[in-house]
Protein backbone atom coordinates (compact mmCIF):
# COMPACT_ATOMS: atom_id res chain seq x y z
CA UNK A 1 0.00 0.00 0.00
CA UNK A 2 2.52 2.34 0.58
CA UNK A 3 4.42 2.38 -2.73
CA UNK A 4 0.60 4.10 -3.42
CA UNK A 5 1.29 7.14 -1.49
CA UNK A 6 2.52 10.14 -1.91
CA UNK A 7 6.08 11.86 -1.34
CA UNK A 8 6.59 14.91 0.86
CA UNK A 9 8.11 16.37 -2.37
CA UNK A 10 4.93 15.35 -4.36
CA UNK A 11 2.60 17.37 -1.71
CA UNK A 12 5.25 20.55 -1.33
CA UNK A 13 4.63 20.74 -5.33
CA UNK A 14 0.82 20.71 -5.25
CA UNK A 15 1.10 23.63 -1.97
CA UNK A 16 2.44 25.81 -3.73
CA UNK A 17 0.33 25.65 -6.57
CA UNK A 18 -2.33 25.86 -4.52
CA UNK A 19 -1.11 29.20 -2.90
CA UNK A 20 -0.55 30.67 -6.25
CA UNK A 21 -2.96 29.25 -8.25
CA UNK A 22 -6.24 28.81 -6.30
CA UNK A 23 -6.47 31.88 -4.14
CA UNK A 24 -3.52 34.44 -4.69
CA UNK A 25 -4.48 35.51 -7.89
CA UNK A 26 -7.79 36.70 -7.14
CA UNK A 27 -6.68 38.28 -4.24
CA UNK A 28 -3.89 40.03 -6.18
CA UNK A 29 -6.33 41.18 -8.60
CA UNK A 30 -8.00 42.61 -5.73
CA UNK A 31 -5.88 44.78 -4.80
CA UNK A 32 -5.05 46.31 -8.36
CA UNK A 33 -8.88 47.36 -8.44
CA UNK A 34 -8.15 49.00 -5.15
CA UNK A 35 -5.41 50.74 -6.57
CA UNK A 36 -7.39 51.62 -9.92
CA UNK A 37 -9.85 53.47 -7.50
CA UNK A 38 -10.10 54.15 -4.09
CA UNK A 39 -14.22 54.77 -3.89
CA UNK A 40 -14.38 50.86 -4.06
CA UNK A 41 -17.97 50.43 -1.98
CA UNK A 42 -16.96 47.88 1.08
CA UNK A 43 -18.94 45.04 2.11
CA UNK A 44 -20.72 46.86 4.91
CA UNK A 45 -22.11 49.71 2.37
CA UNK A 46 -19.59 52.51 3.51
CA UNK A 47 -17.12 53.93 1.26
CA UNK A 48 -13.45 53.00 1.54
CA UNK A 49 -11.25 56.04 3.44
CA UNK A 50 -8.21 55.81 2.50
CA UNK A 51 -6.88 58.31 4.95
CA UNK A 52 -8.26 56.25 7.64
CA UNK A 53 -7.00 53.07 6.17
CA UNK A 54 -3.04 55.01 6.16
CA UNK A 55 -3.61 56.31 9.63
CA UNK A 56 -4.10 52.94 10.66
CA UNK A 57 -1.33 51.42 8.92
CA UNK A 58 1.16 54.09 10.13
CA UNK A 59 0.12 53.22 13.67
CA UNK A 60 0.51 49.49 13.16
CA UNK A 61 4.17 50.05 11.80
CA UNK A 62 4.99 52.22 14.81
CA UNK A 63 3.11 50.65 17.22
CA UNK A 64 1.32 53.33 18.33
CA UNK A 65 -0.98 51.54 20.69
CA UNK A 66 -0.25 48.53 19.25
CA UNK A 67 1.60 45.16 20.23
CA UNK A 68 3.31 43.38 17.18
CA UNK A 69 1.06 40.79 17.96
CA UNK A 70 -2.12 42.59 17.35
CA UNK A 71 -0.67 43.36 13.28
CA UNK A 72 -1.47 40.56 11.54
CA UNK A 73 -5.20 40.42 12.37
CA UNK A 74 -5.65 43.98 10.95
CA UNK A 75 -3.91 43.25 7.60
CA UNK A 76 -5.59 39.67 6.49
CA UNK A 77 -9.25 39.73 7.17
CA UNK A 78 -10.61 39.40 3.43
CA UNK A 79 -12.82 43.01 3.08
CA UNK A 80 -11.94 45.72 1.43
CA UNK A 81 -10.47 48.31 4.14
CA UNK A 82 -8.32 45.72 5.38
CA UNK A 83 -6.53 45.59 2.20
CA UNK A 84 -6.18 48.67 1.64
CA UNK A 85 -4.66 48.94 5.87
CA UNK A 86 -2.43 46.08 4.51
CA UNK A 87 -1.18 47.90 1.05
CA UNK A 88 -0.43 51.22 3.30
CA UNK A 89 1.49 49.32 5.93
CA UNK A 90 3.59 47.48 3.21
CA UNK A 91 4.57 50.64 1.52
CA UNK A 92 6.88 51.56 5.02
CA UNK A 93 9.14 48.87 3.69
CA UNK A 94 11.80 49.76 1.19
CA UNK A 95 12.61 46.43 -0.42
CA UNK A 96 14.70 48.21 -3.23
CA UNK A 97 17.97 45.90 -4.02
CA UNK A 98 17.35 43.03 -1.62
CA UNK A 99 16.90 39.71 -3.00
CA UNK A 100 13.56 37.76 -2.47
CA UNK A 101 14.97 35.92 0.07
CA UNK A 102 16.64 38.66 2.22
CA UNK A 103 13.67 41.20 1.67
CA UNK A 104 11.30 38.35 3.37
CA UNK A 105 13.33 37.97 6.02
CA UNK A 106 13.32 41.19 7.03
CA UNK A 107 9.01 41.24 6.91
CA UNK A 108 8.95 38.34 9.06
CA UNK A 109 11.21 40.25 11.79
CA UNK A 110 8.36 42.61 11.77
CA UNK A 111 5.72 41.23 13.78
CA UNK A 112 4.28 38.05 14.52
CA UNK A 113 2.68 35.80 10.88
CA UNK A 114 -0.27 34.92 12.92
CA UNK A 115 -4.23 34.16 12.50
CA UNK A 116 -5.78 31.56 10.10
CA UNK A 117 -4.07 30.01 7.20
CA UNK A 118 -6.04 32.16 4.82
CA UNK A 119 -5.26 35.24 6.65
CA UNK A 120 -1.39 34.57 6.77
CA UNK A 121 -1.78 34.00 3.46
CA UNK A 122 -3.32 37.34 2.46
CA UNK A 123 -0.33 38.95 4.31
CA UNK A 124 1.96 36.99 2.31
CA UNK A 125 -0.24 38.65 -0.96
CA UNK A 126 0.44 41.96 -0.13
CA UNK A 127 4.64 41.18 0.77
CA UNK A 128 5.19 39.47 -2.97
CA UNK A 129 3.13 42.34 -4.38
CA UNK A 130 5.16 45.44 -2.40
CA UNK A 131 8.31 43.58 -3.45
CA UNK A 132 7.62 43.56 -7.48
CA UNK A 133 6.86 47.42 -6.49
CA UNK A 134 10.34 47.70 -5.03
CA UNK A 135 12.16 45.54 -7.73
CA UNK A 136 10.13 46.08 -10.84
CA UNK A 137 12.84 43.62 -12.91
CA UNK A 138 13.53 40.89 -10.30
CA UNK A 139 10.05 38.73 -11.29
CA UNK A 140 8.40 40.23 -13.68
CA UNK A 141 4.83 39.07 -12.74
CA UNK A 142 3.80 39.25 -8.81
CA UNK A 143 1.94 35.94 -8.74
CA UNK A 144 6.05 35.00 -9.77
CA UNK A 145 6.87 36.67 -6.61
CA UNK A 146 4.42 34.91 -5.01
CA UNK A 147 5.18 31.38 -5.68
CA UNK A 148 8.73 31.83 -4.96
CA UNK A 149 7.60 33.18 -1.38
CA UNK A 150 5.01 30.39 -0.82
CA UNK A 151 7.89 28.19 -1.80
CA UNK A 152 10.71 29.54 0.39
CA UNK A 153 8.25 28.95 3.83
CA UNK A 154 7.70 25.62 2.89
CA UNK A 155 11.05 25.02 1.54
CA UNK A 156 12.10 26.29 5.71
CA UNK A 157 9.58 23.99 7.07
CA UNK A 158 11.32 20.90 4.91
CA UNK A 159 14.59 21.91 5.91
CA UNK A 160 14.58 22.82 9.35
CA UNK A 161 11.19 21.93 11.03
CA UNK A 162 10.46 18.43 12.94
CA UNK A 163 9.80 14.70 11.76
CA UNK A 164 9.72 15.78 8.03
CA UNK A 165 11.98 12.52 7.25
CA UNK A 166 14.47 12.60 4.33
CA UNK A 167 15.31 16.90 3.17
CA UNK A 168 14.64 18.19 -0.08
CA UNK A 169 17.41 18.56 -2.59
CA UNK A 170 18.30 21.48 -4.20
CA UNK A 171 17.15 19.51 -7.41
CA UNK A 172 13.62 18.52 -5.91
CA UNK A 173 13.70 21.61 -4.97
CA UNK A 174 13.84 23.54 -8.35
CA UNK A 175 11.68 20.44 -10.13
CA UNK A 176 8.86 21.18 -8.47
CA UNK A 177 8.92 24.67 -9.80
CA UNK A 178 8.70 23.54 -13.61
CA UNK A 179 6.46 26.02 -14.98
CA UNK A 180 5.00 28.14 -12.48
CA UNK A 181 6.86 31.60 -13.25
CA UNK A 182 3.83 32.41 -15.44
CA UNK A 183 3.78 29.51 -17.32
CA UNK A 184 7.71 28.96 -17.62
CA UNK A 185 10.62 27.98 -15.02
CA UNK A 186 12.48 30.29 -12.64
CA UNK A 187 16.09 30.77 -13.47
CA UNK A 188 17.90 27.83 -12.39
CA UNK A 189 20.94 29.98 -10.30
CA UNK A 190 17.87 32.35 -9.04
CA UNK A 191 16.40 29.07 -7.25
CA UNK A 192 20.22 27.39 -6.11
CA UNK A 193 20.94 30.86 -4.44
CA UNK A 194 17.50 30.68 -2.72
CA UNK A 195 17.39 26.90 -2.08
CA UNK A 196 21.11 27.95 -0.35
CA UNK A 197 20.20 30.53 1.87
CA UNK A 198 17.10 28.83 3.62
CA UNK A 199 19.05 25.82 3.77
CA UNK A 200 22.35 27.54 5.41
CA UNK A 201 19.87 29.47 7.60
CA UNK A 202 16.59 28.99 8.27
CA UNK A 203 13.54 31.57 8.53
CA UNK A 204 12.86 33.77 11.56
CA UNK A 205 9.93 35.79 12.61
CA UNK A 206 9.30 37.84 14.96
CA UNK A 207 7.97 35.97 18.71
CA UNK A 208 7.61 38.46 21.86
CA UNK A 209 6.44 35.59 24.12
CA UNK A 210 4.74 37.60 26.50
CA UNK A 211 2.36 39.64 23.73
CA UNK A 212 2.37 36.64 22.20
CA UNK A 213 0.57 34.50 24.57
CA UNK A 214 -1.65 37.59 25.67
CA UNK A 215 -2.64 38.30 21.69
CA UNK A 216 -3.85 34.30 21.32
CA UNK A 217 -5.73 34.13 25.14
CA UNK A 218 -7.52 37.33 23.51
CA UNK A 219 -7.76 35.66 20.04
CA UNK A 220 -9.49 32.53 22.04
CA UNK A 221 -11.14 34.68 24.53
CA UNK A 222 -12.90 36.32 21.59
CA UNK A 223 -14.34 33.06 20.17
CA UNK A 224 -16.33 31.92 23.36
CA UNK A 225 -19.36 32.50 23.99
CA UNK A 226 -21.69 32.92 27.26
CA UNK A 227 -18.27 34.10 29.07
CA UNK A 228 -16.05 30.88 28.69
CA UNK A 229 -13.28 30.21 30.42
CA UNK A 230 -9.80 31.65 29.00
CA UNK A 231 -7.02 30.03 27.68
CA UNK A 232 -3.65 30.21 26.75
CA UNK A 233 -2.20 28.84 23.49
CA UNK A 234 0.64 27.65 22.57
CA UNK A 235 2.31 27.00 18.75
CA UNK A 236 3.59 23.46 18.42
CA UNK A 237 5.94 24.30 15.54
CA UNK A 238 7.48 27.49 15.13
CA UNK A 239 9.26 26.71 12.02
CA UNK A 240 6.38 27.95 9.79
CA UNK A 241 2.70 29.60 10.76
CA UNK A 242 1.03 27.96 7.49
CA UNK A 243 1.16 24.73 9.91
CA UNK A 244 1.34 25.94 13.56
CA UNK A 245 -1.66 24.88 15.34
CA UNK A 246 -2.80 26.45 19.01
CA UNK A 247 -2.65 24.44 21.58
CA UNK A 248 -5.36 25.22 23.89
CA UNK A 249 -5.18 23.73 27.23
CA UNK A 250 -8.73 24.79 28.42
CA UNK A 251 -10.04 22.39 25.46
CA UNK A 252 -12.40 20.15 26.12
CA UNK A 253 -11.07 16.50 27.69
CA UNK A 254 -13.48 13.36 25.27
CA UNK A 255 -11.36 10.88 26.95
CA UNK A 256 -8.59 9.30 28.49
CA UNK A 257 -7.03 5.87 29.27
CA UNK A 258 -4.08 3.95 29.06
CA UNK A 259 -2.75 2.89 25.27
CA UNK A 260 0.06 1.29 24.01
CA UNK A 261 1.36 3.11 20.49
CA UNK A 262 3.18 1.72 17.72
CA UNK A 263 4.48 4.14 14.35
CA UNK A 264 3.68 2.18 11.74
CA UNK A 265 3.95 4.86 9.04
CA UNK A 266 5.36 8.89 8.80
CA UNK A 267 4.30 11.15 6.62
CA UNK A 268 2.73 10.51 3.52
CA UNK A 269 2.68 6.41 4.36
CA UNK A 270 6.40 6.44 4.26
CA UNK A 271 7.30 3.22 6.29
CA UNK A 272 8.30 4.03 10.02
CA UNK A 273 11.86 3.38 9.96
CA UNK A 274 12.57 0.02 12.34
CA UNK A 275 14.33 1.32 15.08
CA UNK A 276 11.52 3.59 15.59
CA UNK A 277 8.68 1.21 15.71
CA UNK A 278 8.62 -0.50 18.82
CA UNK A 279 5.49 -0.37 21.02
CA UNK A 280 5.52 2.35 23.95
CA UNK A 281 2.36 2.42 26.65
CA UNK A 282 1.16 6.36 26.97
CA UNK A 283 -1.12 7.83 29.14
CA UNK A 284 -3.67 9.11 26.09
CA UNK A 285 -5.46 11.82 26.87
CA UNK A 286 -8.09 13.08 23.87
CA UNK A 287 -8.12 16.73 24.23
CA UNK A 288 -10.09 19.55 21.76
CA UNK A 289 -8.40 17.72 18.28
CA UNK A 290 -5.18 16.99 19.36
CA UNK A 291 -4.63 13.14 21.41
CA UNK A 292 -1.66 13.70 23.93
CA UNK A 293 0.65 10.97 24.75
CA UNK A 294 2.13 11.49 28.12
CA UNK A 295 4.74 9.10 30.54
CA UNK A 296 2.82 10.56 33.07
CA UNK A 297 -1.18 9.73 34.55
CA UNK A 298 -3.39 12.24 33.36
CA UNK A 299 -4.06 15.63 35.56
CA UNK A 300 -6.85 17.94 34.55
CA UNK A 301 -4.65 20.99 35.91
CA UNK A 302 -1.27 20.25 34.67
CA UNK A 303 0.65 21.88 32.14
CA UNK A 304 1.95 20.50 28.97
CA UNK A 305 5.69 18.98 29.03
CA UNK A 306 7.46 19.20 25.56
CA UNK A 307 7.52 15.09 25.82
CA UNK A 308 3.88 15.59 25.71
CA UNK A 309 3.96 17.83 22.88
CA UNK A 310 6.57 16.05 21.07
CA UNK A 311 4.25 12.68 21.21
CA UNK A 312 0.50 14.83 20.16
CA UNK A 313 -1.02 13.71 17.86
CA UNK A 314 -3.16 15.71 15.59
CA UNK A 315 -6.83 14.35 14.54
CA UNK A 316 -8.13 17.11 12.46
CA UNK A 317 -9.42 14.73 9.56
CA UNK A 318 -8.18 11.64 10.69
CA UNK A 319 -10.16 8.37 10.95
CA UNK A 320 -9.72 5.53 13.05
CA UNK A 321 -10.53 1.90 12.59
CA UNK A 322 -10.22 -1.28 13.68
CA UNK A 323 -6.91 -2.83 12.54
CA UNK A 324 -8.28 -5.95 11.21
CA UNK A 325 -4.70 -6.45 9.31
CA UNK A 326 -2.69 -6.34 12.69
CA UNK A 327 -2.85 -9.65 14.65
CA UNK A 328 0.10 -9.96 17.06
CA UNK A 329 -1.73 -7.84 19.94
CA UNK A 330 -5.67 -7.92 20.75
CA UNK A 331 -7.67 -4.34 20.40
CA UNK A 332 -5.83 -2.57 18.27
CA UNK A 333 -7.12 0.17 16.35
CA UNK A 334 -5.43 2.17 13.82
CA UNK A 335 -5.45 5.72 13.57
CA UNK A 336 -4.38 7.44 9.73
CA UNK A 337 -3.98 11.32 10.29
CA UNK A 338 -4.36 14.09 7.66
CA UNK A 339 -1.16 13.92 6.23
CA UNK A 340 -1.34 9.99 6.06
CA UNK A 341 0.66 9.45 9.19
CA UNK A 342 -0.26 5.72 10.99
CA UNK A 343 -0.61 4.17 14.14
CA UNK A 344 -1.36 1.23 16.34
CA UNK A 345 -2.96 2.05 19.00
CA UNK A 346 -3.85 -1.56 21.81
CA UNK A 347 -6.23 -0.50 24.05
CA UNK A 348 -6.78 -2.66 27.60
CA UNK A 349 -10.16 -4.22 26.28
CA UNK A 350 -12.47 -4.47 23.24
CA UNK A 351 -14.67 -1.44 24.61
CA UNK A 352 -12.27 0.65 25.58
CA UNK A 353 -10.69 0.04 21.65
CA UNK A 354 -14.00 0.53 20.80
CA UNK A 355 -14.89 3.86 22.78
CA UNK A 356 -11.57 5.26 21.55
CA UNK A 357 -12.24 4.60 17.64
CA UNK A 358 -15.83 6.22 18.37
CA UNK A 359 -14.71 9.35 20.35
CA UNK A 360 -12.11 9.86 17.43
CA UNK A 361 -13.83 9.99 14.98
CA UNK A 362 -16.92 12.13 16.31
CA UNK A 363 -14.38 14.33 17.33
CA UNK A 364 -12.74 14.98 13.74
CA UNK A 365 -16.57 14.45 11.92
CA UNK A 366 -17.88 17.27 14.40
CA UNK A 367 -14.25 19.45 14.26
CA UNK A 368 -12.63 19.62 10.95
CA UNK A 369 -12.50 22.06 8.98
CA UNK A 370 -13.55 21.89 5.22
CA UNK A 371 -11.15 21.12 2.97
CA UNK A 372 -9.22 23.24 0.64
CA UNK A 373 -10.07 22.74 -2.99
CA UNK A 374 -6.88 20.45 -4.76
CA UNK A 375 -3.95 21.73 -6.61
CA UNK A 376 -4.03 23.02 -9.93
CA UNK A 377 -1.12 22.04 -11.94
CA UNK A 378 -0.36 21.18 -15.46
CA UNK A 379 1.53 18.01 -14.59
CA UNK A 380 -0.57 15.01 -14.45
CA UNK A 381 1.15 13.87 -10.61
CA UNK A 382 -1.75 13.43 -8.58
CA UNK A 383 -1.84 15.74 -5.56
CA UNK A 384 -3.89 15.46 -2.26
CA UNK A 385 -5.98 18.37 -0.76
CA UNK A 386 -4.71 20.62 1.68
CA UNK A 387 -6.69 20.05 4.77
CA UNK A 388 -6.64 22.47 7.11
CA UNK A 389 -5.88 21.98 11.07
CA UNK A 390 -8.22 24.56 11.88
CA UNK A 391 -11.38 23.81 13.66
CA UNK A 392 -14.45 24.49 11.39
CA UNK A 393 -16.96 27.80 12.03
CA UNK A 394 -20.18 25.38 10.58
CA UNK A 395 -22.77 24.48 12.95
CA UNK A 396 -23.56 21.03 13.26
CA UNK A 397 -26.30 20.46 10.31
CA UNK A 398 -24.05 22.73 7.98
CA UNK A 399 -21.24 20.57 8.79
CA UNK A 400 -23.36 17.08 8.16
CA UNK A 401 -24.17 18.57 4.72
CA UNK A 402 -20.63 19.73 4.04
CA UNK A 403 -19.48 15.66 4.74
CA UNK A 404 -22.74 15.11 3.11
CA UNK A 405 -21.67 16.92 -0.03
CA UNK A 406 -17.69 15.63 -0.11
CA UNK A 407 -19.46 12.31 -0.11
CA UNK A 408 -21.00 12.72 -3.69
CA UNK A 409 -18.00 14.22 -4.77
CA UNK A 410 -15.44 11.44 -3.71
CA UNK A 411 -18.37 8.82 -5.29
CA UNK A 412 -18.74 10.70 -9.12
CA UNK A 413 -14.85 10.85 -8.58
CA UNK A 414 -14.58 7.61 -7.95
CA UNK A 415 -17.02 6.19 -11.22
CA UNK A 416 -14.90 9.05 -13.42
CA UNK A 417 -11.81 7.69 -12.48
CA UNK A 418 -12.79 4.21 -13.26
CA UNK A 419 -14.06 4.97 -16.69
CA UNK A 420 -10.39 6.31 -17.90
CA UNK A 421 -8.15 3.81 -16.88
CA UNK A 422 -4.41 4.68 -18.47
CA UNK A 423 -2.41 2.88 -21.15
CA UNK A 424 -2.13 -0.95 -20.91
CA UNK A 425 1.45 -1.16 -19.51
CA UNK A 426 0.64 -1.66 -15.67
CA UNK A 427 4.27 -0.63 -15.04
CA UNK A 428 3.56 2.73 -16.29
CA UNK A 429 4.06 5.74 -14.45
CA UNK A 430 0.37 6.67 -15.66
CA UNK A 431 -0.52 3.24 -13.92
CA UNK A 432 1.37 4.25 -10.48
CA UNK A 433 -0.47 7.71 -10.67
CA UNK A 434 -3.90 6.13 -11.48
CA UNK A 435 -3.40 3.54 -8.30
CA UNK A 436 -2.67 6.42 -6.14
CA UNK A 437 -5.06 8.29 -7.21
CA UNK A 438 -7.93 5.63 -6.19
CA UNK A 439 -6.46 4.51 -3.46
CA UNK A 440 -7.10 8.12 -2.48
CA UNK A 441 -10.24 8.77 -3.41
CA UNK A 442 -11.77 5.04 -1.73
CA UNK A 443 -10.15 5.51 1.10
CA UNK A 444 -11.92 9.39 1.69
CA UNK A 445 -15.08 7.99 0.35
CA UNK A 446 -14.78 5.58 3.61
CA UNK A 447 -13.94 8.55 5.79
CA UNK A 448 -16.83 11.25 4.53
CA UNK A 449 -18.89 7.86 4.84
CA UNK A 450 -18.20 7.49 8.84
CA UNK A 451 -18.41 10.95 9.38
CA UNK A 452 -21.49 11.09 8.35
CA UNK A 453 -22.96 8.26 9.73
CA UNK A 454 -21.41 9.68 13.45
CA UNK A 455 -22.96 12.74 13.27
CA UNK A 456 -26.63 11.45 12.18
CA UNK A 457 -25.99 8.73 15.03
CA UNK A 458 -25.70 11.68 17.63
CA UNK A 459 -28.40 13.97 15.63
CA UNK A 460 -30.68 11.33 16.65
CA UNK A 461 -29.93 10.64 20.24
CA UNK A 462 -31.03 14.30 20.83
CA UNK A 463 -28.42 14.79 23.87
CA UNK A 464 -25.16 16.16 24.45
CA UNK A 465 -24.26 13.89 26.83
CA UNK A 466 -21.23 11.87 25.56
CA UNK A 467 -21.62 9.17 27.67
CA UNK A 468 -25.52 8.76 26.60
CA UNK A 469 -24.34 9.21 22.92
CA UNK A 470 -22.13 5.88 22.95
CA UNK A 471 -24.19 3.93 25.08
CA UNK A 472 -26.71 4.16 22.72
CA UNK A 473 -24.54 3.85 19.72
CA UNK A 474 -23.07 0.54 21.27
CA UNK A 475 -26.53 -0.83 22.37
CA UNK A 476 -28.03 -0.48 19.02
CA UNK A 477 -25.05 -1.81 17.05
CA UNK A 478 -25.94 -5.71 17.37
CA UNK A 479 -29.88 -5.24 16.14
CA UNK A 480 -29.88 -5.81 12.35
CA UNK A 481 -26.71 -4.69 11.47
CA UNK A 482 -24.71 -7.98 12.40
CA UNK A 483 -23.24 -7.63 15.57
CA UNK A 484 -20.35 -5.32 16.54
CA UNK A 485 -17.88 -6.52 14.27
CA UNK A 486 -20.27 -5.68 11.46
CA UNK A 487 -21.26 -2.53 12.15
CA UNK A 488 -17.01 -1.82 12.31
CA UNK A 489 -16.29 -3.24 9.08
CA UNK A 490 -19.51 -1.48 7.28
CA UNK A 491 -18.59 2.16 8.91
CA UNK A 492 -14.99 1.51 10.35
CA UNK A 493 -15.65 3.25 12.79
CA UNK A 494 -17.75 3.62 16.40
CA UNK A 495 -20.26 7.01 17.01
CA UNK A 496 -18.99 9.73 20.21
CA UNK A 497 -19.21 13.64 21.00
CA UNK A 498 -20.51 16.66 22.68
CA UNK A 499 -21.64 19.41 20.38
CA UNK A 500 -18.88 21.33 22.77
CA UNK A 501 -16.83 23.67 20.10
CA UNK A 502 -13.34 21.61 20.60
CA UNK A 503 -11.99 24.74 22.17
CA UNK A 504 -14.54 24.71 24.86
CA UNK A 505 -16.93 26.85 23.28
CA UNK A 506 -20.59 25.35 23.19
CA UNK A 507 -21.94 25.31 19.34
CA UNK A 508 -25.46 24.78 18.98
CA UNK A 509 -27.01 23.09 22.00
CA UNK A 510 -24.36 22.94 25.47
CA UNK A 511 -23.47 18.85 27.32
CA UNK A 512 -20.96 17.86 29.56
CA UNK A 513 -18.65 16.64 27.14
CA UNK A 514 -16.54 15.21 29.94
CA UNK A 515 -15.29 11.78 30.30
CA UNK A 516 -14.84 11.02 33.83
Amino acid sequence: MHSYLLSYQSVYACLVKRFLKLEFISELGGLEQLERSSTETLANGCRADCDAAKRLAKRLFYLEGFRRCDVARHLGKNNDFSQLVASEYLSFFDFSGLSLDKALRNFLKAFPLMGETQERERILVHFSKRFCVCNPTALAPDDGAHTLTCALMLLNTDLHGHNIGKKMSCQQFISNLDGLNDGKDFPKDLLKVLYNSIKNEKLEWAIEEEEFRKSLSELVEEQYEGGGKRGVARVTDGNNPFIAIPILPNAVTYKHGVLSRKSHADMDGKRTPRGRRGWKKFYAVLKGMILYLQKDEYKADAELCEGDLKNAVRIHHALATRATDYSKRPNVLKLKTSDWRVFLLQAPSEEEMMSWVFRINLVAALFSAPAFPAAIGSMKTFCRPLLPSSSTRLNQEDQLQSHEGKLKQMSVEVEEHRKNPPSPSPKSREWEEYRIKEHYLIYEKSRYETYINLLQAKMRAETDDLEKIEASVMSGIGEGRGGREGYLRKTQSSPSISQHDVNGRASGRTGPGQQS
